[in-house]
């Protein structure tokens, strides 16, 4: 059912109409007792899912008595963080996700099914995990908020994956990440069914209805000044909600560019990305629009490690970004590789798979990574004040600028908030 949807190219939704579109569908579901609210953590501060969050402690009062934020591989949230994502949201009410050792398993997904949805490939079951909290609270309403936006691991982000990855165990995250690399992610992003997707329906409907849970969905992106805009606001307990959330997304998510870009320069937000593991939203969301040939530029003025998890930080140091047949390779004659699959994955979704050519930028602190480090594990590195003085980077508007010099250059100020292709490369 949906409770609530409010969904427009054309909309700027603002902090009350976020509160009195919750609000409406808050009443609409009815009083609860007892409330569990699963936000994303501070690497999807642009959801405004700290707003709706803070909103609902506001209807709710201290029967909101836990926030989980979906933290999934990620490092839990600082006090800085959650003071500035989730405002007056009492700091005692949030608790830490332990991906490693704190889940428990619903059910798990036949591995013939597995092998169907990709295509003979695989054949693995999969467990439906989720943080124990989820079950043993006693919830009789499990709020699981997020932002729709195409992704590289499922197509199109959150809904259940926010449930079934953001609070699931070590098994499921590798599993579901490398079911979705090894069908491949070009063939994926931008699309609502896709295999991931589908593992994640099928936990849905066999295992997760019995937790209670109402998905709460924004839809943001960047517009043509590039500031960022709210477009949607979808309140529901079924597909629906998400498949309305996902119409509007790639909508206004999503740019066909007119030729394949040469030379792209990309933002890191040095207050969100820190690490490879996240930065890679700029090789995710552009490689379908890049040319063969070309650059992509990455400013990361905060990048201090590849991945957030240690173990999986150690593995992307040792193995790198050297496409698909390398990484499959290494994970056929690697154990360690073979029980961190979501790794394998993220190797394969940050190569360029020698088509074009990835140049990170990190700052210039002692905590950076180094040009040692960039080079070491597949990328080009350069000088960031160099590029930044060079393409005058501050001077840059949203999409394609003409230099002086004649030189096209594509500028996007923020990858999490979009996908990029050419019509070649898309997969209609």
């Amino acid at each position: 059912m949906i409770y609530y949807q409010n969904g427009s190219p054309n909309n700027n939704l603002t902090h009350e109409d976020l509160k009195k579109g919750l609000y409406e569908a808050l009443n609409l579901i009815g009083e609860k007792q007892k409330v569990l609210a699963i936000p994303p953590d501070y690497t999807r501060l642009p959801s405004r899912a700290g707003e709706l969050t803070e909103i609902a402690w506001e209807y709710f009062g201290n029967k909101l008595t836990d926030v989980l934020p979906a933290l999934g591989t990620h490092s839990p949230m600082t006090d800085e963080q959650i003071n500035n994502m989730f405002g007056q949201t009492p700091r005692e009410l949030f608790r830490d996700h332990d991906w490693r050792n704190d889940v428990i398993t619903l059910g798990r997904v036949p591995a013939e099914f597995v092998e169907e949805i990709s295509e003979g490939k695989l054949h693995f079951d999969w467990p439906a995990q989720v943080n124990k909290l989820l079950v043993e609270g006693n919830f009789d309403l499990i709020l699981s908020i997020g932002q729709v936006v195409p992704h590289e691991v499922v197509g199109m982000a959150n809904y259940n994956k926010n449930i079934f990855v953001g609070t699931g165990g070590a098994e499921a995250i590798n599993k579901s990440h490398y079911v979705g690399a090894v069908y491949g992610m070009e063939r994926m992003m931008g699309h609502p069914d896709t295999p991931v997707r589908k593992l994640f329906n099928f936990a849905s409907d066999h295992f997760g209805h019995i937790l209670p849970v109402i998905y709460v969905l924004t839809v943001v992106g960047v517009n043509k000044d590039g500031e960022q805009q709210t477009f949607g606001l979808f309140v529901g307990d079924s597909y629906d909600v998400f498949d309305e959330a996902a119409k509007l997304s790639l909508e206004v998510n999503f740019e066909m560019v007119e030729h394949p870009l040469k030379k792209v320069i990309v933002w890191l937000d040095p207050t969100e990305f820190k690490s490879t593991w996240l930065g890679n939203k700029s090789v995710y969301r552009t490689r379908m629009a890049i040319a063969d040939g070309g650059q992509l530029i990455i400013l990361a003025p905060s990048l201090k490690e590849f991945g957030e998890d240690k173990e999986i930080d150690r593995l992307i140091r040792k193995y790198g970004y050297y496409g698909t047949p390398a990484t499959l390779k290494a994970v056929s004659e690697n154990e360690e590789l073979q029980n961190n699959l979501s790794a394998a994955a993220h190797l394969i979704h940050g190569s360029s798979e020698d088509r074009f050519n990835i140049i990170y930028c990190p700052g210039k602190n002692n905590d950076n990574l180094t040009q040692t480090e960039i080079e070491s594990v597949g990328f080009k590195w350069a000088d960031i004040d160099e590029v930044m003085e060079k393409y005058q980077v501050n001077n840059l508007k949203e999409g394609n600028n003409i230099l002086e010099n004649g030189e096209e250059v594509y500028f996007i100020s923020n990858p999490a908030l979009g996908l990029w292709a050419h019509r070649d490369r898309f997969y209609f």
